[in-house]
């Protein structure tokens, strides 16, 4: 091969290379602000709490897989590794309800009342090995100071390990290793959303079609002029937009998802984004769904997000780096015309 051909070969594989792992600005869509809903596994179930919680004027919904209570850690590492995940009777929900109250009254957190007509939903295996399946009750007696109890729907049932249950994708269900999806002939993707969204949900089939939009999307435009690798955050995220939603003809809803530790992009590249079973769901009911990324960082070292305190010691308010950045990008993902949860 001449020095020519082989010049040109390389430009043509280092091209593939950043097609294959090009980012893209964030879109904005039309969206309906008062169709808002989040979710998470274990870390990013209490991610998805401290979003629920802090920024309740944004949010309509939540649930959480194997997660812990609101403000469970009380910002100490050593509080999250034991009590809010292997010893729930250490739990005091009273006291987390109490600062609850605290932060609302320094307006760190948006209004309680929001949450009052919102609907949560808790899962949890009954062979989780990592979080103990006796934590999410506690989320279950928190939520009930803020909305009525039947508005929480909880299953303990499943014989499922630490895991977001799907189908047929991943490992055994009772099982609690990486990729942590494990294949449990249950779809919690539809079953959490199918509840926040009022239960009239289509379901997917084995041969629902992807045919929306899923892209890589730059992370570092909400940190800007910081990194986001400060936040323990990655430079880049995951996005499904249904075919429906790609343009701006129908009005569609938006829902969060967040990635557990060990399950970002830094360790599992798009596998939790691709194959939670979430963008099935998404693609028949015209739910856009982001999928924000964490990274590990030295006092973060296996790529969780900050529940406990290792960014700054509020993590669990609106001012927090990671719930800032990721409200940023809610921001950026709807259309200036589009209303807040409390303009109707």
């Amino acid at each position: 091969m001449s020095p020519v051909m082989w010049r040109s070969c390389v430009l043509i594989i280092c091209l593939v290379i950043e097609s294959s792992t090009s980012q893209r600005a964030l879109g904005r869509y039309n969206i309906d602000r008062n169709g808002i809903t989040t979710s998470g596994i274990s870390s990013g179930a209490s991610m998805a709490i401290q979003m629920h919680v802090a920024h309740s004027s944004y949010f309509n919904g939540v649930a959480s897989i194997a997660g812990s209570p609101y403000w469970c850690a009380k910002g100490d590492v050593q509080t999250a590794l034991n009590a809010c995940m292997r010893k729930p009777d250490q739990v005091d929900v009273n006291e987390l309800v109490t600062k609850t109250r605290s932060y609302e009254s320094a307006r760190d957190i948006d209004a309680t009342s929001n949450m009052a007509n919102d609907r949560v939903y808790i899962l949890h295996g009954r062979q989780d090995t990592v979080v103990s399946p006796g934590e999410s009750p506690l989320i279950d007696q928190y939520y009930r100071t803020f909305l009525p109890s039947a508005n929480i729907r909880t299953h303990y049932t499943l014989e499922m390990g630490h895991a977001q249950p799907t189908m047929n994708y991943g490992n055994l269900c009772s099982t609690s290793n990486s990729p942590y999806i494990n294949k449990c002939s249950f779809d919690g993707a539809y079953e959490l959303r199918n509840w926040l969204y009022g239960e009239n949900l289509v379901i997917p089939s084995g041969s629902t079609r992807l045919q929306g939009e899923f892209y890589t999307f730059d992370q570092k435009e909400f940190f800007y002029p910081s990194s986001p690798r400060v936040s323990s955050m990655d430079t880049a995220g995951f996005v499904y937009v249904p075919s429906g939603c790609v343009s701006s003809q129908n009005k569609c809803r938006l829902h969060v998802a967040f990635h557990g530790c060990l399950m970002g992009r830094h360790k599992l590249n798009d596998e939790y984004a691709r194959h939670s079973g979430y963008n099935e769901v998404g693609e028949l009911n015209n739910i856009i769904i982001l999928y924000p990324q964490a990274i590990a960082s030295r006092t973060n070292v296996n790529g969780c997000w900050d529940w406990w305190g290792y960014t700054v010691n509020f993590y669990a308010t609106k001012r927090a780096n990671q719930p800032l950045a990721i409200i940023s990008m809610v921001d950026k993902l709807i259309a200036p015309l589009s209303r807040t949860k409390n303009d109707i």
